[in-house]
C-alpha cells in the first residue's frame, strides 16, 4: 500500500512542480531507504538522516544503480544539481512521503558537490580532466561544455 501512496504522491507533485521527471523521485526515495541501511549498519539503530548525509547517498546510490549514465540520466530528469534535490525532497516532504525535524531545511541539501564532478571524474579515462570535457566544445551553449546526451528518460508506468 505504501508503494502505491508514493506513487500518488508523485502524481500530485507533478501537476504542481513540472522541473523534475517521475523517475528522480523514485531514486530519491531509493537512496533515501539506502542511506537509511547505511546508517543501520554504521550506528546499529534507525535514526533521521540529515540533509548531508541523504544527499552523498542520493550520490552513492545513483553511481550504483547507474555507473557512468547517472549524470545523463539525472540531467535528463531535470536535476542538475544538489539544491535539486533537496527542492524534490521538500516536495515529498510536503506530501507526507518524508520526515523532517524542525532544523531541517532546504539549505542543507546545498552546494555539497558538483554534479559533473560526482558523477562524472569516476569514469574519466586516465589523462582526461574533467575540464577537457567541460571545454571540448567552445561554441557548445551548455555550460557544462555540453555534456547532455540524447538519453530517453525511462518509461513512466501507464497504470
Amino acid at each position: 500500500m505504501q508503494a502505491l501512496r508514493f506513487d500518488s504522491s508523485v502524481e500530485n507533485i507533478l501537476e504542481r512542480e513540472k522541473r523534475f521527471e517521475a523517475g528522480a523521485y523514485f531514486l530519491l526515495k531509493d537512496a533515501l531507504d539506502f542511506t537509511l541501511k547505511r546508517t543501520r549498519e554504521e550506528g546499529g539503530e534507525e535514526r533521521h538522516v540529515s540533509g548531508e548525509e541523504l544527499i552523498h547517498g542520493f550520490r552513492d546510490h545513483a553511481l550504483q544503480e547507474f555507473g557512468p549514465m547517472a549524470f545523463t540520466l539525472l540531467r535528463e530528469w531535470g536535476v542538475h544539481s544538489c539544491s535539486d534535490v533537496g527542492d524534490m525532497v521538500f516536495e515529498l516532504i510536503e506530501e507526507g512521503m518524508f520526515g523532517k525535524q524542525d532544523s531541517d531545511t532546504r539549505e542543507d541539501f546545498a552546494d555539497h558537490y558538483d554534479f559533473a564532478e560526482a558523477f562524472l571524474l569516476p569514469y574519466l579515462p586516465d589523462g582526461v580532466s574533467l575540464e577537457s570535457v567541460r571545454t571540448s566544445d567552445p561554441e557548445d551553449p551548455e555550460p557544462d561544455g555540453g555534456l547532455e546526451s540524447s538519453v530517453s528518460p525511462a518509461p513512466q508506468d501507464a497504470s
